[in-house]
């Protein structure tokens, strides 16, 4: 038997195969454009986007066609599905938000869009629990507080080579600041309001990695909390990183290790490393 409400995200919260096929839990892809080709996201590695990235090899992204929102809607209503709760990656970095408001116009079923503000498992935490409470029954405006809930929790901490490839993005924001000094420092940047804003600015990439963990224990408090590390062709370090959380963190329910994909990296560059916390 079907959940009366489904959950629709997009391809940049990260989530792993396992844990779409756990719950009531569709996944609508971006797309990724490498030379000319294009892919959705999840098809090709991120690490062909970071090597096409390294080789200067042209490289952009793209939000799903509106199309493919209803699409997606009409087949989960097919399928017994009384209403949808669509979250997806912050309206002020893709028009993913906007797609799928277009596309809920023709689905036949009622469905609440929301933006998270966020991306990574900065929406892939608050996906998680709406499709955990839409496959525990809640109705529609339970599955979408169950969301939002988790978005009021999470915050998201990064680090970057450098801001060159937001920059290219247009991903930057308020950031744009640091570049007049980007050779000089390593900066670290967080998601405030939908947008990415500078946070601090560290001399090494070696302080930047430990101001990132002092920064992600401070912020995880005392109690529950879930947390995120994520990278882009740059493992080593983020399985310091999280064995670092791990051991300071001995309250953490999980320290999820995942490496980005292919979209958020066109726009991140190789080198990058995240970490997503969100106290219960």
């Amino acid at each position: 038997m079907s959940a009366r409400v489904h959950v629709v995200t997009d391809s940049t919260a990260g989530l792993s195969a396992l844990e779409v096929l756990r719950f009531p839990l569709t996944v609508v892809p971006l797309q990724v454009v490498i030379g000319g080709t294009s892919y959705d996201d999840g098809s090709t590695s991120s690490a062909a986007v970071a090597e096409a990235l390294k080789t200067f090899t042209p490289v952009s992204t793209s939000r799903p066609a509106p199309q493919s929102f209803a699409d997606t809607y009409a087949a989960i209503a097919a399928a017994g599905a009384e209403s949808i709760v669509s979250i997806h990656l912050s309206g002020d970095m893709s028009g993913t938000f906007e797609a799928a408001m277009i596309g809920a116009k023709e689905s036949p079923i009622p469905v609440r869009v929301v933006d998270s503000r966020s991306l990574g498992m900065g929406l892939g935490f608050p996906v998680l629990a709406a499709a955990a409470a839409a496959a525990d029954g809640a109705d529609q405006a339970g599955v979408e507080s169950a969301a939002r809930a988790r978005m009021a929790a999470v915050s998201s901490y990064f680090y970057v080579d450098t801001l060159e490839y937001l920059r290219r993005g247009g991903r930057i924001g308020a950031a744009q600041a640091l570049l007049g000094t980007a050779l000089a420092v390593k900066p670290l940047l967080t998601i405030s309001g939908g947008r990415i804003v500078p946070l601090e600015k560290v001399r090494t990439s070696s302080r930047a990695i430990a101001r990132l963990a002092d920064i992600a224990v401070q912020r995880a408090g005392d109690g529950p909390v879930q947390v995120a590390v994520h990278h882009l062709s740059n493992l080593d370090k983020a399985h310091t990183l999280a064995d670092g959380l791990a051991e300071r963190l001995p309250q953490a329910e999980e320290i999820v290790l995942r490496e980005v994909g292919a979209v958020i990296g066109a726009h991140v560059g190789p080198g990058m490393l995240a970490v997503v916390i969100a106290p219960r």
